[in-house]
């Protein structure tokens, strides 16, 4: 874990200051700079391009992470990866096209019930595309065990530009509809810089020679393909189906609470990165003890780290809110859905990245295309039937993928013979229980205090509750040795 560990905590330090930033950029500048139409237009069309970059991907960018390591000389992994380069173009090039002749009855479909979306569509595409080729780039770092630069442009670049673009808003340089422009541009220009990276990193000697598995290549990437647009919808249909029901500002406000709960998955994130490319690595060496060991010891760690900030953020939700304006009040229960998804995310582990590069990962795609169907059929349910509003939206999220993710550990257990629960699993669940319970349900009696009209109090509250979790959390982890991997880093720093 050594490898793991070291690039994880630099990933986790970048990921969690791009948190801080989009944090700031989520609570303060979106809600004060834009107002909450174009807030909410934004939210859109990065949701919706969510759920076509997928498709343009075709599957590349995970194609890439499990076959790399299976060829053992220069000349197969040239000809693997020249092969899949430019397999992404077959869709995009011609999706395009197809938006083009038909963009006018496109638009007036997504607009109907927001008229401010028509003219900002083709963002979708151009955004889509970049996000495509950006991870595929990306991938090909991440095989070459070099994920830190990649996480950096993918969790820090888009929130530093989107915070210069809002000044920019607040100070007149440019107006709403051009910080969707320039916006789409460093979109660009990020995708750009990662592919220099990536190919500074590892130049393939283009060759139009085909690998001699390159028809389970394509099979395997049209599993992914279907697989990864599922996934997409599951995580993004629901800012998408507001628009159609509701005003665009309202998947503004809803976006404020999925921010605050996901906040918690940034260590799974950043460990994720380079544990994709390890443990495709030992399953292509039929290695299952070395699987088994990250699996475990994945799991347990970014259980204690989720669990810590689950317990943070429920602590202070109701805190947080008071920050924001009276129109994004009431999203605490969306914040415990999502946050409390996010932590049994983070207790799976490198469970996902078992299955989709073990001979099984053809499992993925009807675990994905049932979830996709049922987040969509609840959703219609909850928000649009029983009128559960944004609550029913994370409620649809959290049933889908809380009985995917036990499948999945059923899954693993039944073809590989492994779980990632250990001996200490049970107490950390209870520590996180305990401090939930202890500390969610009251907040210090402070006065309420102002600072040119922004309130000081619910930061103080936040720093006094926090002051007492931190340490209380710390304690119990180090003392009952939850994680011999952190608490030998706990010690590092104190010496």
């Amino acid at each position: 874990m050594g490898i793991v560990l070291k690039q994880s905590f630099k990933n986790t330090i970048f990921i969690y200051f791009g948190f801080l930033v989009g944090g700031i950029n989520t609570l303060f500048l979106y809600t004060r700079f834009l107002e909450d139409t174009y807030y909410g237009l934004v939210t859109f069309l990065l949701a919706t391009s969510n759920l076509l970059m997928p498709l343009i991907a075709f599957g590349i960018n995970h194609t890439i992470i499990k076959f790399f390591s299976s060829y053992f000389t220069k000349k197969e992994q040239d000809k693997f990866l020249s092969s899949v380069l430019f397999l992404p173009l077959l869709i995009s090039i011609p999706l395009g096209f197809l938006g083009v002749e038909f963009y006018e009855q496109l638009s007036n479909y997504l607009s109907v019930e927001n008229p401010i979306i028509k003219e900002y569509t083709f963002v979708i595409y151009l955004v889509a595309f970049t996000c495509a080729y950006f991870e595929i780039f990306y991938a090909w770092a991440k095989v070459q065990l070099h994920s830190v630069f990649g996480n950096i442009l993918k969790e820090l670049w888009n929130r530093v530009v989107v915070m210069l673009l809002l000044f920019a808003v607040y100070f007149g340089w440019i107006t709403k509809p051009e910080f969707i422009y320039y916006l789409t541009g460093f979109y660009f220009l990020r995708m750009f810089v990662m592919m220099i990276y990536a190919f500074r990193l590892y130049f393939p000697k283009l060759t139009f020679s085909l690998p001699e598995n390159f028809n389970e290549i394509i099979r395997y990437s049209f599993y992914i393909i279907l697989a990864g647009s599922a996934g997409a919808i599951i995580l993004d249909i629901d800012k998408f189906m507001i628009p159609g029901k509701e005003e665009i500002s309202k998947a503004a406000y809803y976006s404020v609470a999925v921010f605050i709960g996901s906040f918690i998955e940034a260590p799974s994130r950043a460990m994720l990165n380079i544990l994709q490319p390890l443990t495709s690595k030992t399953l292509n060496e039929d290695n299952l003890h070395e699987v088994g060991s990250l699996y475990k010891k994945s799991s347990i760690n970014l259980l204690l780290i989720s669990g810590f900030f689950f317990v943070l953020i429920n602590a202070n939700v109701h805190q947080l809110f008071n920050l924001l304006p009276e129109s994004y009040a009431g999203g605490e229960l969306v914040v415990f859905m999502i946050s409390f998804l996010k932590m049994y995310n983070g207790f799976l582990g490198n469970n996902g990245a078992i299955i989709n590069n073990s001979k099984f990962y053809k499992i993925t795609l009807p675990i994905s295309l049932t979830m996709a169907f049922s987040v969509y059929f609840l959703n219609k349910l909850f928000y649009y039937e029983l009128d559960l509003g944004t609550d029913g939206l994370a409620l649809a999220t959290l049933i889908v993928i809380f009985f995917a993710n036990t499948f999945k550990l059923y899954f693993v257990k039944k073809k590989f013979l492994i779980t990632p629960f250990t001996n200490k699993t049970l107490k950390m669940f209870l520590i996180i229980m305990g401090l939930y319970l202890g500390f969610n349900f009251w907040d210090f009696p402070i006065a309420d205090v102002y600072f040119f009209k922004l309130p000081i109090h619910p930061t103080i509250n936040i720093a006094l509750k926090s002051l007492l979790i931190i340490p209380i959390y710390l304690f119990l982890v180090i003392k009952l040795n939850i994680s011999p991997e952190i608490k030998n880093l706990t010690q590092r720093f104190y010496k």
